[in-house]
This record gives C-alpha cells, sequence and structure tokens, in this order.
C-alpha cells in the first residue's frame, strides 16, 4: 500500500502476514494429506500382507464371493459419497468414517487380487510402489514444469487407456496386457504428479482448497493403488515369460 509515494509499513506488514498465514495453512493442508494417505496405505498393504502369507485367510475370500461383491459396492458407494457430496466430506467426523469404510472395502479387493499372485511378486510390486511414489512426489515437490494445467489431456489419455484395457480383455493376448500395464503405470505415474501438484499449490495455477483434505487424500491413495496394480500386473506377466 502506498501513501503519498512512501511505502505503508502497516500495509506492507499486514501483507506479509497474510502470505505467511497462507502457507502455514497450506503446509497444515500437506501434512495432513499425507497424514491420511500414510494410514490408508498403511492398512492397505497391511490387508494385503494378510492375504499372501495366511493361506486360511486367503483360501476363505476365494470361496467366498459374496464378500467380493459387497466390498465393490461398498468402495463404488464410498467413492461416490466423497467425490460427489462436498458437505459431507469437509464434515467431521463423517468424512473420516466414509474413508475409512472405504479404505477397509478397497484393502480387501486388493487382498483378493494378490491372491493370484505369489507373494515374492506383491512383495516386489508394493516396494517398487513405494519407491516410485517417493521419487514422483519429490519430483513434483521441486520441479518447475505445472501439472496442475494437464487435468484434461490426463482424463483424455484415461478415456483411451479405458477402452484399450476392453480391447485387450477381449483379445487376452499376454503381450497386448504387458502394453497395457505398462501404459496404465505411466499415465498412474503422471496422475500422482499431477494431484501433489494440486495439494502443493503455491505458484502452480490450480490447487485444492485446504479443506478438501479427505479429497485430496482419496485422490492420491487411488493413484497409489492403481499403480500398484499395473505394476503387479507387470511383474506377475514378465515372471510367466
Amino acid at each position: 500500500m502506498e501513501q503519498n509515494g512512501n511505502i505503508d509499513p502497516e500495509g506492507a506488514f499486514d501483507g506479509m502476514v497474510d502470505a505467511f498465514s497462507e502457507k502455514a495453512v497450506r503446509m497444515a493442508f500437506i501434512r495432513k494429506v499425507y497424514g491420511i494417505l500414510f494410514i490408508q496405505l498403511l492398512i492397505t498393504f497391511g490387508i494385503v500382507a494378510i492375504f499372501i502369507f495366511v493361506d486360511s485367510v486367503k483360501t476363505y475370500a476365494l470361496e467366498n464371493v459374496a464378500l467380493f461383491w459387497s466390498a465393490f459396492g461398498l468402495t463404488i458407494a464410498m467413492i461416490i459419497l466423497l467425490a460427489c457430496c462436498g458437505n459431507f466430506r469437509r464434515k467431521v467426523p463423517h468424512n473420516y468414517i466414509a474413508l475409512f469404510v472405504f479404505t477397509i472395502c478397497e484393502g480387501y479387493l486388493l487382498g483378493c487380487t494378490a491372491a493370484t499372485f505369489e507373494a515374492w511378486q506383491v512383495s516386489i510390486a508394493i516396494v517398487t510402489t513405494l519407491v516410485v511414489v517417493l521419487g514422483l512426489t519429490i519430483f513434483a515437490f521441486q520441479t518447475k514444469y505445472d501439472f496442475t494445467m494437464k487435468g484434461g489431456m490426463l482424463f483424455v489419455l484415461l478415456l483411451c487407456l479405458i477402452m484399450f484395457g476392453i480391447f485387450a480383455g477381449i483379445f487376452n493376448d499376454q503381450v497386448v496386457n504387458m502394453v497395457y500395464a505398462c501404459l496404465g503405470a505411466l499415465l498412474f505415474c503422471a496422475y500422482i504428479v499431477f494431484d501433489t501438484q494440486l495439494i502443493i499449490g503455491g505458484e502452480h495455477k490450480y490447487q485444492l482448497s485446504p479443506e478438501e483434505y479427505v479429497f485430496a487424500a482419496l485422490n492420491l491413495y487411488l493413484d497409489v493403488v492403481n499403480l500398484f496394480m499395473y505394476i503387479l500386473a507387470i511383474v506377475g506377466g514378465s515372471s510367466r515369460n
């Protein structure tokens, strides 16, 4: 602010306080999102570990298909609830309860899927996923390239991937399936960077509101889970060659 051609020190101080407050709020938001994400991944991969190392759980799950479809239905319902109902996902503790239910169901679904692979394959996929996610997160924090403007392009690529997945499912060729898994892994690597920068905010063109911590954690969690599934498909497919 200027008064009579001079800088108003009071106005300058207020501006610095506002900038500091905004940065503090954003940092608290980032810590909350990654705290929630850490708990989600801990629960999810904990459930997956039970499935691949405890044979009785694996057998029970594979013999009771109704539980799988119940978990699948609840997963879809929770995604719709958290993604479409803005007031609900910002209301405590309802948002945490819905997110917890979703995480448990998603962990069960992943556990059932992982049960069809060897334990060493799942272990390699988990470790690889976590290392890739860590590297992508560091890259998203450090790079000056703004990925938040690429949301439309990523959505188009996702639609193309879905169509290619249908094609791969129809022909069920091992080479086609491997290409599909590699493309899916690359796309969700890009989504992790995209969603991370939406959370970081700052100089990026688009950013999420600090009130959307549950929505932000949900997006990142889905990115990581999808990346894990594609990496697992790659590891499983390559071991069959």
